[in-house]
């Protein structure tokens, strides 16, 4: 038998984006704005994008690479202070194995004609799930995907 196991890891993320407060906070509170930039690498296809976003709400995604496996994403919103705070929890599945459950906090400052946004996870990955470095740099791909849509045309407040 295969003992079960837990690990636990933490990192913060600081960004400098060029646009105000609150279209960054739109930005992750719009669902038809943010299923367009919180998606995998764009060989992967996403399923079923869906966003209630309001302390209590969820927010799903189901995506991947077609050989698999399918990444599902599961999330609850915890906390919001519009244009300053977002907090929500979410567990990660791979296929039908549930791989961890994460707590992560965005921060947006205003910083000159910007907006400095700290992003702060919190995991805890299941028996052999864990890779020190994947999450955070999935972050990374996602916190790209976010300032790419910032500075495209089609983005409005």
């Amino acid at each position: 038998m295969t003992p079960h196991t837990t690990t636990h890891c933490s990192f913060t993320i600081e960004r400098h984006l060029s646009a105000p407060p609150e279209q960054v906070f739109n930005a992750w509170s719009n669902p038809d704005i943010k299923g367009r930039w919180f998606v995998g690498p764009h060989e992967w296809s996403s399923i079923g994008y869906r966003l209630d976003f309001r302390v209590g709400g969820r927010e799903h995604l189901v995506s991947g690479p077609s050989e698999g496996p399918m990444h599902v994403y599961d999330a609850r919103i915890e906390d919001i202070v519009p244009n300053e705070r977002i907090v929500y929890s979410y567990d990660m599945s791979l296929d039908e194995k549930r791989v961890s459950v994460s707590l992560a906090t965005i921060e947006l400052e205003p910083e000159g004609d910007g907006t400095r946004l700290v992003f702060t996870e919190e995991d805890v990955f299941f028996d052999d799930a864990y890779d020190d470095m994947s999450r955070e740099q999935g972050t990374n791909e996602l916190l790209d995907n976010l300032e790419n849509e910032l500075r495209s045309e089609h983005h409005f407040l």
